[in-house]
């Protein structure tokens, strides 16, 4: 069990980190992680530190992106080569682990994954995944009142639905599609199905 003054020394310092707007996106973040958590009975102290954590190289330049991914021989995709702002998922992980201290993989995890999905993603995973989606400042993503209510009652349900509305997105705008966020859709996509098919046998 993560003990609250960790969670504060985490929060100090992600607030050295972010403008004002940034870090209160990240608690809002963490707290909406946190009562997912409760409610689907995961770790609540694992949840708010991975909230806390996921935005953490938000705010970094593309050099120091880049710089931290190299350093820590992580794979950079050509997508994110373009649009190397991507990186701050995988650079989080990294700077959480080297700055902060963490060596949770289930909380490092989390942060590497929050912006594209993965298939079959832990629950953890999928809660911070979806609280970097519906936290309470949120306001422009599409179905957003229903996205939040299921958020609380089925997690595939949900991760399907978020990944659904970012594909439909990606087709409308001339931003890449990450292929790990099509895998998500994709695996994600087949539970949907599968559980319409079962409702109607």
């Amino acid at each position: 069990m993560i003990k609250k003054n960790r969670f504060d020394e985490y929060a100090h310092g992600v607030r050295e980190l972010m403008d004002t707007k940034r870090f209160r996106h990240t608690m809002a973040v963490a707290y909406t992680a946190q009562a997912m958590a409760m409610a689907f009975g995961e770790d609540y102290a694992q949840a708010g530190i991975a909230g806390l954590l996921h935005d953490c190289a938000k705010q970094l330049g593309d050099q120091r992106l880049l710089r931290i991914c190299q350093k820590n021989n992580i794979p950079i995709t050509d997508c994110e080569r373009r649009n190397v702002s991507l990186l701050h998922a995988k650079a989080g992980a990294a700077m959480a682990a080297s700055d902060f201290g963490v060596t949770d993989e289930a909380i490092l995890s989390a942060i590497r994954y929050h912006t594209t999905g993965r298939p079959g993603m832990t629950r953890l995973e999928q809660i911070i995944f979806l609280a970097d989606y519906i936290e309470p400042g949120r306001y422009r993503a599409p179905r957003l009142p229903e996205v939040r209510q299921m958020a609380f009652k089925d997690l595939d349900e949900c991760c399907y639905m978020v990944l659904d509305s970012m594909m439909a997105y990606l087709a409308e705008s001339e931003d890449d599609l990450d292929m790990t966020t099509k895998e998500a859709y994709d695996y994600y996509k087949f539970i949907h199905e599968k559980k319409q098919e079962d409702c109607h046998e």
